[in-house]
């Protein structure tokens, strides 16, 4: 499948967070720096800052997605998420930062369905899930997640495909629509069953889109 790769907008350092700001954010004592960033699609921002965990001294401290999507963004460096990460110094949040665009320039991407780069899906393998994704999943850092979304009715086949394709659990569903009306799951399992997991995801969507109406 064609690789759609998001856009990175923006990326700021605050190296010293006013007092009154942080305690709104509910900062521990040592983070006092932040960096923060937005991207044109939302779960390539989520598990790039996930990745910033296991490469620097940052903990994920804010991660949203925007409603609508970029289509419908509220500025030109807004796209469909804002992310921000904290830590004991600038160096560290810096640090995050590089790991950050590294993911999103390189390892993390949507795909084109059957070509159509207005159809799209997210089949991501995270051998090794960091502080953030375990505790939006609800595991143990270190465990092996499929990453899986889609718009709402292919997210639901691809889903129950990748649940009949390999031993894996659902451990967070994000029931469509969600803010950027997709919807899809966190599944975890060992490695190898969570790439059978996102392979047949990928492919029952596939499948499904050449012949919608086909039931």
């Amino acid at each position: 499948m064609k690789k759609i790769f998001a856009d990175i907008l923006s990326m700021q350092v605050i190296p010293n967070i006013d007092t009154g700001l942080a305690e709104k954010l509910s900062l521990k004592p040592h983070q006092r720096s932040l960096g923060l960033f937005t991207t044109t699609i939302d779960d390539v921002g989520y598990t790039a800052a996930d990745e910033a965990t296991k490469k620097s001294d940052v903990e994920v401290v804010y991660a949203k997605s925007f409603y609508a999507g970029s289509a419908h963004a509220s500025g030109p460096l807004s796209g469909e998420f804002i992310g921000i990460i904290a830590g004991p110094s600038p160096e560290e949040v810096k640090s995050g930062l590089d790991s950050i665009r590294i993911t999103i320039e390189n390892d993390a991407f949507f795909e084109a369905i059957n070509e159509n780069e207005n159809h799209a899906l997210y089949a991501k393998v995270i051998s090794s899930c960091g502080s953030y994704l375990a505790q939006v999943a609800g595991v143990q850092e270190g465990r092996s997640l499929a990453y899986l979304i889609a718009p709402p009715l292919e997210a639901i086949i691809g889903l129950d495909a990748a649940m009949k394709a390999a031993d894996v659990q659902v451990c967070e569903l994000f029931a469509p629509p969600s803010e950027t009306n997709f919807g899809g799951a966190l599944l975890e399992g060992s490695q190898s069953s969570c790439q059978a997991a996102a392979d047949a995801f990928r492919e029952a969507i596939t499948n499904m889109a050449k012949r919608p109406l086909d039931y």
